[in-house]
């Protein structure tokens, strides 16, 4: 399964690595262009993608202290990256004790848009299907979810529960039911071959050498697997290691997304504030 790094998924990633401020302060469109462009997009690309951005009310325009043309996050994409965080680089070991959310929902006819937007949407959040119009999940997704539903106007459709699997097949058996696990595996699959070399590359590298280059390095390096694994933690919902079958490579992809999130983040970062400063 090839990566696929789009323009816009990496502008996106760019703001939940790099461009999350205190005071929320613009970044000017000239350093998106030349931060993408070491990521190989170039800026028609980045315009492109900035402007469906905007549509989609995601970035807002606004000038920087010194009137350049630049964007801001809007408070609903600022508000999706806070909450990707706790999936993103926090994976708590998940315990079948901790039992699950159900979401039933009904959509009257006239609205069956909503209908398909409900699935989609919690098919994002990592819910499974455990019967038409009820999804599941592990239960600590329940606040999320709650506040995505919401954020949607798709609350009043929706109603959740926590509850307890009781039977009648075992759980092991209706978590692969409910989830396309084959899928999911896969998916960790082609994140552990993209980005496990890479890891491996850097703990061999030796200390010292170019500063300028091994931070431009890591930036590129940093980006392409936050781009990567920043879409599994919602693919793959973090079940109970004994409802997994033996082999499953979720924990080690997450702990290679973590050693690199560890190794290589500080180093992207003074690559990125360097290009903050370049002329033009």
């Amino acid at each position: 399964m090839a990566e696929q790094h789009t323009p816009r998924s990496l502008i996106v990633t760019l703001y939940g690595a790099y461009g999350r401020t205190p005071d929320n302060s613009p970044v000017p469109v000239a350093e998106l262009i030349r931060l993408l462009a070491a990521v190989g997009v170039d800026a028609p690309s980045v315009r492109s993608a900035v402007s469906r951005l905007k549509r989609r009310g995601l970035l807002l325009p606004e000038r920087t202290a010194d009137g350049a043309a630049g964007y801001v996050l809007s408070r609903q994409a600022r508000q999706l990256l806070d909450d990707g965080d706790g999936r993103i680089y926090a994976r708590p070991a998940p315990r079948l004790s901790d039992g699950w959310v159900l979401a039933v929902f009904s959509v009257p006819e006239a609205e069956r848009h909503k209908r398909h937007l409900l699935r989609s949407r919690l098919g994002r959040l990592g819910f499974g299907t455990a019967a038409p119009g009820v999804w599941i999940a592990p239960e600590r997704l329940y606040e999320e979810t709650r506040n995505t539903l919401r954020r949607l106007g798709l609350d009043p459709y929706v109603d959740l529960f926590r509850g307890a699997h009781l039977g009648f097949e075992a759980t092991a058996e209706a978590v692969a039911r409910w989830w396309d696990l084959p899928s999911i595996a896969e998916r960790h699959g082609a994140f552990l071959a993209a980005h496990e070399p890479v890891l491996h590359a850097w703990e061999r590298a030796s200390e010292g050498g170019d500063t300028a280059a091994a931070s431009e390095e890591a930036y590129r390096d940093y980006l392409f697997a936050l781009d990567s694994w920043r879409r599994l933690p919602y693919a793959d919902p973090g079940l109970p290691a004994e409802l997994l079958p033996a082999d499953w490579p979720g924990e080690r992809s997450a702990a290679v997304f973590s050693r690199l999130h560890t190794r290589l983040r500080a180093a992207g970062l003074e690559f990125v504030r360097r290009r903050a400063t370049a002329p033009g």
